[in-house]
């Protein structure tokens, strides 16, 4: 069984600076993402999520033959007394799943759990990235050389089909973590393995160049033991490859102290890209604001400075540790990170269900939860969350980060779809504003209305402009989102233009009008609030 970093690597203390985050700070709708030191391609500008795929169970076919990742003796099926993880995941989303030893839900439901081996599973998790923003998934690759690499290749295999079939990117990110032959082992396995996968539509590149992760160099720590010379060298074999490496490095990596070993400059420099591990460094708002001032700051002055793109990690928080807070925790991250100017983000993880910091579907409330298992559900401090809620996040998180939407440190993102706040998701009601360079998401995810600066409406899916007002014969269309999350544009004589699907209109309106007004209607035609009324 592989060893989770979450065991190996102790946990820093967050600085005591807090940054002081006052109001929303906004920028266009249309800024385009910080000056990087390379172009926009499959992880600059993007959004990865790291993604483990190493969950199997007993039954699945997978060779491995074992409760892989689920349970502490894999050998056993999980129960209360055999458990390996922090949170339960969502399994209303999958086709399969497997009877573990836990009770029942809370609804009654068996207790079962899903595998990364079946490729229903992994089309699945492909789905949802694309429904919710995730550009790219670093799939994780640890020493295949013991009784682990048969499944991973498995899975590697299953991860290209699904990233192909749902428009995806993924790259090999190698875990030196434990790998004693690293050095050696991990170059031979690239050329007899993983490199033939770089010629697939879904291979990530950058630059023009596969994408290639490598992450643990540098740890002050005996499962990452290697001598800088002995790193430098790998890094410099995958460059020689035609590679373009990016790096998971130490936290501290740029001062050379706590997790960091001393030496290593030359290891850091010669990545082409720098992902600074951050679980369990920050637990709190205030601790990300702390760390933006004392050290992403200077992380990304030196990458600007020295050529190296700067990716770092944004997490959703703990979950039984309470660190999660309705998704706060996670969008001040966000905000963070997009206005030190990074050139692309790294979430930790997809679907780490061990270390509670997953962004997957995860049990929304107590009755999608074994009523033996003690663990939390997303509803525990009181909120009520959609199970997709921290996909839903990201996906706000890189639209702000791509310039679709505002900077903004408020959370534009309803934590439950059945909820609206102003400028988030839900049907409009009441007298809620949208002006220029804000924006509406629907309660999917997948649409975005912006209110540019120009006036006109521009309708997204993901990144693609589907519609715009200020094109011919549409300057007083109306868009309108309906209760029911979707959107619909209609012309001045109400004939709709654009659904997003076939739902009636049952929401109230945006309007842009011909002499530039916005006005909010209610579904029954009344005006409820517009920009040419005093003071607006």
């Amino acid at each position: 069984m592989t060893i989770s970093r979450r065991r190996l690597l102790s946990t820093a203390l967050a600085g005591t600076t807090v940054a002081a985050v006052g109001g929303t700070e906004l920028i266009s709708a249309f800024t385009s993402p910080a000056s990087a030191a390379s172009p926009a391609g499959d992880v600059v500008g993007k959004i990865t999520v790291g993604y483990q795929g190493w969950f199997a169970c007993i039954g699945d076919g997978a060779p491995i033959n074992a409760w892989w990742h689920w349970s502490n003796n894999e050998a056993q099926a999980p129960s209360p007394s055999n458990n390996n993880i922090k949170a339960w995941p969502d399994m209303t989303v999958y086709s399969k799943g497997y009877e573990t030893a836990y009770a029942n839900l809370g609804n009654g439901s068996q207790a079962t759990l899903f595998s990364s081996y079946d490729q229903s599973t992994v089309n699945e998790h492909f789905a949802l990235m694309a429904a919710n923003g995730c550009d790219t998934a670093a799939l994780q690759r640890f020493d295949p050389n013991g009784s682990e690499g048969p499944t991973r290749n498995a899975v590697t295999a299953r991860v290209n089909t699904a990233a192909q079939a749902n428009g995806r990117k993924f790259y090999i990110m190698y875990d030196a973590t434990g790998w004693t032959n690293m050095s050696t082992e991990m170059p031979a396995d690239w050329t007899a393995n993983m490199a033939q996968y770089t010629s697939s539509s879904a291979y990530a590149h950058q630059n023009g160049k596969p994408v290639v992760g490598i992450w643990g160099f540098g740890f002050n720590d005996t499962n990452h033991p290697w001598d800088a010379a002995t790193c430098l060298s790998v890094v410099n074999w995958f460059k020689s490859q035609g590679c373009y490496v990016m790096g998971g490095v130490p936290t501290y990596w740029r001062t050379g102290v706590n997790d960091s070993r001393s030496g290593y400059s030359s290891v850091y420099a010669a990545f082409n890209m720098l992902s600074p591990w951050m679980v369990g460094r920050i637990g709190s708002a205030a601790d990300s604001n702390s760390f933006y001032n004392n050290v992403n700051v200077g992380d990304q002055s030196y990458c600007n400075s020295n050529g190296i793109d700067y990716q770092p990690c944004v997490l959703p928080g703990d979950l039984s540790a309470r660190q999660r807070v309705h998704g706060d925790f996670m969008w001040a991250q966000f905000y963070n990170m997009v206005r030190v100017g990074a050139q692309g983000i790294y979430i930790s993880m997809f679907d780490e269900y061990g270390e509670g910091n997953q962004i997957l579907n995860t049990a929304a409330t107590q009755a999608a939860v074994p009523t033996n298992s003690g663990l939390l559900s997303l509803d525990e401090d009181g909120t009520a969350c959609s199970a997709d809620y921290y996909l839903r996040l990201t996906n706000d998180g890189g639209r702000m980060l791509k310039g679709q939407i505002a900077l903004t440190a408020t959370r534009p993102t309803v934590p439950n779809p059945g909820t609206s706040t102003t400028g988030g998701c839900g049907s409009m009601t009441g007298n809620q504003q949208i002006t220029v360079n804000q924006s509406i998401t629907s309660c999917d995810g997948r649409f975005l209305l912006v209110l540019g600066g120009d006036g006109n409406l521009v309708l997204y899916e993901g990144s693609t402009a589907l519609w715009a007002s200020g094109t011919a014969g549409k300057a007083s269309a109306r868009a309108v989102m309906q209760g029911d999350g979707n959107f619909v544009i209609y012309d001045a004589s109400g004939n709709p233009l654009w659904a997003s699907n076939t739902a009636g209109n049952n929401g109230a309106s945006l309007s842009v009008q011909n002499d530039g007004n916005t006005v909010i209607y209610s579904a029954t035609g009344a005006a409820l609030w517009s920009t040419g009324t005093a003071g607006h």
